[in-house]
């Protein structure tokens, strides 16, 4: 099995690569998305939160630094009708040059939590 991320080249302030969704979610948080970017970021993660599941809705824990430090979500690689609407978002990042880089791996770390279309991963030391 392939898994795929969609990250940050660069570690940010804790130490992690932070994905796709998070550097959107950061530019609109700074207010530099235009109207049309804002409305796409808006109905996309409304429907992410709609059909795809958050594992921290399924343990909290998942992304506690002190429990899972660094913790990761990668997309199956199977799970296509969710990597084909990053697109979108990366098309926003090249817009604002905010670099981002698709990784892929067969073995990307310590399964922590794992659905059909997921996993989330603490790196092995």
């Amino acid at each position: 099995m392939t898994f795929v991320r969609f990250q940050s080249p660069t570690r940010n302030e804790r130490g992690t690569f932070t994905g796709v969704f998070g550097l959107v979610n950061g530019l609109a948080r700074a207010g530099r998305l235009t109207a049309e970017q804002e409305a796409f970021r808006r109905a996309n993660n409304d429907w992410y939160d709609a059909n795809f599941i958050n594992p921290a809705h399924i343990d909290p824990s998942v992304y506690d630094a002190e429990v899972n430090p660094g913790a990761s979500a990668w997309f199956k690689a199977t799970a296509h009708v969710f990597i084909e609407r990053v697109d979108g978002y990366l098309s926003i990042l090249e817009t604002h040059e905010v670099p981002c880089e698709t990784v892929r791996s067969v073995s990307p770390g310590l399964v922590i939590y794992e659905d059909e279309y997921q996993v989330v991963v603490v790196a092995r030391k």
